[in-house]
């Protein structure tokens, strides 16, 4: 582990758990930037930062579909909410359709946020919890709680025609939610969860498929398509690159 990048998560509590996956922090303490790479893991990331060359800025990414380099500047400290799909309707209140792959830089007040606040992880967590529970909506989908619930459980390998079956909500409307608010299909979508499944395997150092791929050679087509690298550079992990697969392996 790269003693100048440090990381620290968490889960939610159970009030929260429908929308939240975690709560994390993460510091870059060197004076060189740290190079990241960045792959799709069925998450929407909510990111207050700053650094000795970028002040407090509050940015919102969209979910990602491949991977991409990416370079934390020297002296980061930042903070992020990491959200699941649910959230994107009833917590954030806008579609991310829009941001696929991308981000978009918030207003600087976002939730009544201040530089000094990230500063101090457990108070952060605790303000950032509390916004959430105040914008919880009294009243939830159940059709999409329980869609979102399955699709996760089965770690998108329940087809959408099983989906539709036990939420009593058409195919049809299910992808026409998942375009509106999310930006892809719900096969698109599960097929990223079953790739993030498949990284704790590989973060375990099991280097074959244990999920539904046809084979061998899917299963490593399917990772190089979302990570850039074969199941076994990626298990490697030089250099802590691949940050999400450093938390799998820290669990």
């Amino acid at each position: 582990m790269d003693n100048d990048f440090s990381y620290h998560f968490i889960e939610p509590d159970k009030e929260i758990a429908d929308f939240v996956e975690n709560l994390g922090t993460f510091q870059n303490l060197s004076d060189e930037a740290k190079e990241v790479v960045i792959i799709p893991d069925g998450r929407i990331d909510l990111f207050f930062s700053q650094s000795d060359s970028e002040p407090f800025h509050i940015t919102l990414l969209g979910l990602e579909t491949y991977p991409e380099q990416r370079y934390i500047h020297p002296h980061t400290l930042a903070f992020v909410v990491s959200f699941k799909p649910l959230a994107v309707e009833y917590i954030l209140q806008t579609s991310i359709a829009d941001l696929l792959n991308i981000g978009k830089e918030l207003s600087p007040d976002f939730w009544n946020f201040k530089a000094n606040d990230i500063k101090d992880f457990d108070a952060c967590c605790l303000k950032a919890i509390q916004k959430i529970k105040d914008l919880l909506p009294p009243k939830v989908d159940e059709r999409k709680r329980k869609l979102f619930e399955l699709v996760y459980a089965s770690k998108g390998e329940m087809s959408v025609l099983e989906l539709s079956e036990k939420t009593g909500w058409s195919s049809r409307q299910i992808n026409r939610y998942f375009t509106k608010q999310l930006g892809l299909s719900l096969k698109a979508y599960s097929t990223i969860l079953r790739f993030r499944a498949s990284l704790e395997h590989i973060a375990q150092g099991r280097l074959f498929p244990e999920l539904n791929y046809t084979d061998q050679n899917h299963f490593i087509k399917e990772v190089k398509k979302f990570s850039g690298v074969a199941p076994k550079e990626l298990s490697q992990n030089k250099n802590d690159r691949f940050v999400l697969l450093s938390v799998l392996k820290g669990k």
